[in-house]
């Protein structure tokens, strides 16, 4: 029996904890958060017996195989060098750290030990997309030659999920005081593995970043000076160029992943809101021989449906038993956030930002 520790109470902790729960190798015996009276309650909902209001107090007091750390990003580094040097199994929600030098320590140090490490990149979970991925790393479809990709939400600009302008869960996304890397630090580290993990590394990054102020530039002590939107322009080690962008303002989209990925000898493509339930999926074409519209098989996308796949959170815990490290880990965290911090450096500087 893996004995595991959640650290961070916050809404995403409650995923962790029914997650892990379902999982039967898995026995959840501790939890920590700062606000004692907040990791009382989660303990009580989840039926956790320890908790504590210090992480390094929970280290030393309970006896611990692996940690799930929920915690906000500012603190991912702390936590993950603290647990890996106590020889404990790691669990990280995305992004892996805040700045590239960060995740690159994170990832040294995990290499420097026998612990299973993994950053919680959730879109991961779609069995389309891990299946697509396998089509192009088995070369079925020829040379990458071009890419589109983009990721949609749309809470700027209806309701949906609530009054962005009234609710700190979005206020916050909104304000580099508070934490917010704005569309690029909250959905870029999604899009830019959904694309980029099926193609192969990024080679060169040209991206513009946009705060539209009109929106507002202050509620209460939110300054909303986060990005709302991104679009970029890369190319890969390939040779293949594409585009990767999100937006928050992109009305009549809920949580729309999209992904087209066009090779010399087909396609593929898939676009879902969530991961397990719609991203079951994914389509091809391969009709690159045909003629004319009256060809029977004139440029037909056939709709390939597909398996389930293990959730990350299944995928961490079968790592340790096996003692093999599975994707997404550290070092994949740290890659995508290579990417992120070019992007901020290409938009202030206006240029093209090599990555290799």
């Amino acid at each position: 029996m893996i004995k595991l520790g959640i650290v961070g109470t916050g809404g995403m902790a409650n995923a962790h904890a029914t997650a892990f729960k379902n999982i039967k190798d898995v026995e959840i015996v501790a939890v920590c958060d700062v606000i004692e009276e907040r990791v009382l309650n989660f303990a009580k909902e989840y039926n956790i017996d320890k908790t504590f209001t210090s992480f390094d107090e929970m280290l030393d007091k309970c006896e611990l195989d692996a940690i799930s750390n929920v915690t906000p990003d500012s603190f991912h580094k702390e936590i993950a060098l603290k647990s890996l040097n106590k020889n404990k199994h790691i669990f990280s929600e995305k992004p892996l750290a805040e700045n590239y030098p960060d995740a690159e320590e994170m990832y040294k140090a995990s290499a420097n030990t026998n612990c299973i490490n993994m950053v919680n990149l959730s879109y991961r979970n779609s069995s389309g997309w891990q299946n697509l991925s396998k089509v192009l790393h088995n070369n079925e479809l020829g040379k990458v030659r071009h890419v589109d990709a983009s990721y949609y939400q749309s809470w700027l600009t209806c309701k949906y999920w609530g009054d962005w302008k009234e609710e700190q869960k979005w206020l916050w996304r909104l304000s580099e005081k508070h934490g917010s890397k704005g569309v690029l630090g909250d959905l870029g580290v999604h899009i830019f593995d959904f694309a980029s993990y099926p193609v192969g590394n990024i080679k060169k990054i040209n991206c513009r970043l946009k705060t539209f102020k009109d929106k507002g530039e202050k509620i209460d002590e939110y300054v909303l000076d986060a990005n709302d939107s991104f679009i970029s322009m890369v190319e890969f080690d390939n040779g293949a160029i594409g585009t990767i962008n999100s937006t928050r303002f992109a009305t009549g989209n809920v949580n729309r992943l999209e992904l087209k990925i066009y090779c010399d000898k087909g396609a593929v493509a898939m676009k879902f809101d969530d991961p397990i339930t719609q991203g079951n999926y994914y389509s091809i074409c391969t009709d690159i021989n045909a003629t004319s519209p009256n060809d029977e098989k004139s440029l037909d996308w056939e709709i390939v449906k597909t398996d389930p796949t293990p959730s990350n959170y299944e995928r961490f815990i079968t790592s340790i038993i096996s003692g093999k490290n599975d994707q997404p880990d550290f070092k994949r965290g740290a890659d995508i956030q290579k990417i992120l911090d070019s992007c901020f450096l290409s938009s202030e500087k206006n240029e093209w930002i090599d990555l290799s």
